[in-house]
């Protein structure tokens, strides 16, 4: 029979895996409810305020901050932006490194959505799949929430804004890797992302549900 010590130990290993764990096999969360230490910024000036992303550089091109390993492959990533000053603001996936990459990005100014490619060489080394998808059922604005879905398999691109298709494209140039979030000479804030798929694996400290000085108090042995 185990002894109140071994007990307790064991009952707080158990309390602590169970307040680590993610919200499903195969899907990561990030909500910004605490500080943002697994994601990578290339540039710019990023804060977590608020339980929110803060990308807080006016001027700067490609500002972008990344997570999430190279391996993964398909996957479905969802994300909340929000554009305040400026016009260019989105998601990045199959991420290789701080230079290579996709990304998804809305301008309110024009009301259309853009996909394009960067590769090595800076910020200017890149090329546009199309820049000028018109809006398909929802209103680009800035100041508002635009939730923003990616679903990569394969070759196949598929990019949906507030639960509406826009495009669907083919391109195989980068077929797995990171994700991140982005902005272009604009102040842009992030919430909610999250990534889903067979293949994605667990970080650490993912979206605790709750800090473990919560989960000590509550522990009482006698």
């Amino acid at each position: 029979m185990l002894g109140k010590k071994h007990f307790g130990l064991t009952l707080v290993a158990s309390i602590l895996i169970m307040h680590y764990m993610p919200i499903d096999a195969g899907e990561i969360m990030w909500t910004f409810d605490q500080e943002a230490t697994q994601w990578e910024a290339a540039n710019g000036i990023w804060e977590v305020r608020d339980g929110v992303y803060y990308q807080d550089q006016r001027w700067g091109e490609a500002i972008h901050s990344l997570v999430g390993s190279t391996t993964w492959s398909d996957y479905t990533l969802d994300g909340k932006v929000r554009i305040h000053e400026g016009n260019w603001g989105g998601i990045v996936f199959r991420a290789q490194d701080e230079f290579q990459y996709y990304v998804y990005l809305v301008c309110p100014k024009e009301k259309k959505s853009e996909l394009w490619i960067h590769k090595t060489g800076g910020a200017l080394s890149r090329q546009a799949i199309d820049e000028e998808i018109e809006a398909v059922n929802v209103e680009l604005k800035r100041n508002v929430w635009l939730n923003f879905q990616v679903q990569v398999k394969g070759s196949r691109i598929k990019l949906s804004i507030n639960g509406e298709l826009q495009a669907e494209f083919i391109d195989d140039t980068y077929e797995q890797g990171k994700v991140g979030v982005w902005a272009w000479d604009t102040l842009a804030s992030f919430d909610d992302v999250r990534i889903s798929g067979e293949g994605i694996s667990v970080l650490t400290s993912v979206r605790p549900r709750q800090h473990l000085s919560l989960t000590w108090s509550r522990l009482k042995l006698p």
